[in-house]
Parts: C-alpha cells; structure tokens; sequence
C-alpha cells in the first residue's frame, strides 16, 4: 500500500482538524460516555498484565487518555500534525510511545501486541481492507482488535438514506473548500443542522417517544463542542466509505480475525481476536 494524492489531502484535512479541536474542551463526563459507547464490548479481562497494545489513528489522544492508565505500553500512530496535538494531552502518561506514520507502514513489529484498536480511521483510506489486514498483522495470535466503521444504513428506512445521500452531496462539495472556508461551513452546518435536531430528539425522547431512527438522534446528550467537531469530520473529508454489517464482518475474517462481536449501541463497532490459536 502506499498513499495516494487524495490520502494525503485526508491526512492534512485531519491535522487540520484535531489542531482546531484538541479536545481540550470536551468535559470528562462526556468523554467517559462516548469512550464506553466504543469500548463497551473489548475484553479488558482477556489482556495479559503490562499488556502492549496500540491505536492507530490516534487523532488528539482523546480515547488513548483513557486506554494508557489501563496498560502496559500503548503506541499511538497518525500520519497528520495531530500526532503532536496527542502528544501534549499525553504528556503526562510516560507509557505512550508516539509515531507520525500512516497504516501502510506501522512501525510496530509483526505479531508483537496484545491488543489494538481504530475507530473512525480505515474508512477513511482507499484501501480499508489493506488497513486493516496491517493492523492485524501487529496483533499476537488471540489477541483483541476493535474496530469502528461508518455503516452503510443497511438497518435504517429508505427515507433516512435518502437524506444521508443529500448530504452526501454537500460533503463532496464543501471537503474540496480551503481548510479555512471547509472549517466555517461546517461550523454553521453544527450550529443550523445539528445542534437543533440533536436538541429536538432530546425533547421528543423526554416525552416518552423512541428515537432511535431520528437523524443525528444519536448527539442528543452531546456537548455543541462534539457536534462541532463531528460536523468538520463528517463533511471535511474527501474519502469516505462505509460497509453493511456482513461486508464488514467478512472483511474482519478475511483480515484474519474471528469470533466477531458487534456493539449494541454503536453502528458500526465491533470486536474480534487474531485467529491462530
């Protein structure tokens, strides 16, 4: 694998990101929340003591802040300035080893960790199979990798992929923008598009209605500092693919991972061990 043109617009897009959200303001609580959306499903109990795990595309360090206390030795690699974003919040965990390097060339040996994770990442690359068949390269025989992928609505009604499409199309239109402008627009697309549903869903939940097939239901309890983040994530990048949940099944198997757990409360997360043992 080697990284294209368009990767490499991704990687800036992404270093430009996390330099304006450190994640400096999220608040603790809501982070502890949204890590526990994620990891709810990975087998801590399963990890050897002083376990050597690593997350790739690590972004600002914000789920490493909560992984490292739990560890041995926890690599972070990103190819983007973020990896320096995610060396400040880290300054103070002496068991974070951190690389400025992108999937195709992990500077981790073969078959030498415990565990690892990517959330929000290999869907973010031209070849997301080939990612992930590197991360799992890295993993001990047994070991646990998670991973997040954006789905492809495969459990949602037509009418919620038909908006998904809409907005698909402003994406294609504002990631091309300068970092500056990219940065503006999805800022006013936060504040007019996700802060009100998101708050509206809220409402209507509290009144006893399911909401659950609303869309961007699922920041209803979130800070307007994460929609604002997730608004320049979601319609600032250039590459973006997403699976169903046998695609995205199969590709773990076929990556060399088995025993495949998916999240109940997080489309798409799930959780597999390196097959070899």
């Amino acid at each position: 694998m080697s990284v294209t043109g368009k990767e490499i617009k991704v990687i800036q897009g992404f270093g430009d990101e996390w330099s304006r959200f450190d994640q400096s303001e999220l608040e603790a609580d809501e982070l502890s929340l949204m890590f526990d959306n994620y990891f709810n499903i990975f087998p801590w109990n399963s990890l050897p003591n002083d376990a050597v795990g690593f997350d790739l595309g690590c972004g600002s360090g914000r789920w490493a802040r909560l992984v490292a206390p739990r560890v041995g030795t926890l690599h972070l690699i990103d190819p983007s300035d973020a990896i320096e974003v995610a060396r400040r919040n880290l300054s103070e965990s002496a068991n974070c080893i951190l690389h400025r390097s992108d999937v195709s060339s992990i500077p981790i040996d073969d078959e030498s960790c415990d565990f690892g994770y990517s959330l929000g990442v290999l869907h973010h690359i031209s070849d997301t199979e080939g990612g992930l068949r590197s991360c799992v390269s890295k993993l001990k025989p047994g070991a646990p990798f998670l991973l997040y992928l954006y789905y492809r609505f495969d459990n949602r009604p037509t009418w919620f992929r038909a908006i998904w499409k809409l907005s698909d199309i402003f994406r294609r239109v504002i990631c091309r923008l300068p970092h500056s402008l990219r940065f503006v627009v999805s800022q006013l697309i936060a504040a007019a598009v996700y802060f009100p549903l998101a708050r509206f869903a809220l409402l209507v939940e509290k009144l006893g209605f399911d909401v659950e097939s609303f869309p961007l239901s699922q920041y209803r309890n979130n800070s307007f500092y994460t929609m604002r983040t997730d608004a320049l994530d979601r319609f600032g990048t250039r590459i973006e693919k997403r699976f169903t949940k046998i695609e995205m099944k199969e590709m773990m198997e076929r990556c060399g991972l088995k025993d495949i757990q998916f999240s109940e409360t997080s489309f798409w997360t799930a959780v597999g061990t390196k097959k070899g043992i």
